[in-house]
C-alpha cells in the first residue's frame, strides 16, 4: 500500500518560507515522479510542480517559478517543495502526489495522494 505522509505546513507571513516534506512508502519511490498540488477554499486543485524520477527534471507552474523549488532525496522516499517570497494566494492546502510515470506527463498521471498539508500566508 503506497502512503505519502505530508509535514511542514503553517503560518506565515507574506515574504517568508516554508519547506514542505513528503515522505512515501510502499512503492518504489525511485522509479516515479512526484508532485505537489494545492487547493484554495472553493477552488479546483491546481499544479504547482513536479519532479522526474531521477531528479533530472522538474516542472513548475507559471504562479511560482522563480519562488519555489522542488527537490528530492531518493535515499530517503523523500520529495521536498521550498516556498520562498510566499503570498497571500499561495495559501491553500498542498497535497503531495505520486505519478504512474517516471516523468510528469499531466495531473492526470497521479494515482497515489497524501492527505494535504495546510499553507496559510497573512498578509
Amino acid at each position: 500500500q503506497v502512503q505519502l505522509v505530508e509535514t511542514g505546513g503553517g503560518l506565515v507571513q507574506a515574504g517568508g518560507s516554508l519547506r514542505l516534506s513528503c515522505a512515501a512508502s510502499g512503492r518504489t519511490f525511485s522509479s516515479y515522479a512526484m508532485g505537489w498540488f494545492r487547493q484554495a477554499p472553493g477552488k479546483e486543485r491546481d499544479f504547482v510542480t513536479a519532479i522526474s524520477a531521477s531528479g533530472v527534471s522538474t516542472y513548475y507552474a507559471d504562479s511560482v517559478k522563480g519562488r519555489f523549488a522542488i527537490s528530492r532525496d531518493n535515499a530517503k522516499n523523500t520529495v521536498f517543495l521550498q516556498m520562498n517570497n510566499l503570498k497571500p494566494e499561495d495559501t491553500a492546502v498542498y497535497y503531495c502526489a505520486s505519478s504512474r510515470f517516471p516523468v510528469h506527463t499531466g495531473p492526470e498521471a497521479y494515482d497515489y495522494w497524501g492527505q494535504g498539508t495546510q499553507v496559510t500566508v497573512s498578509s
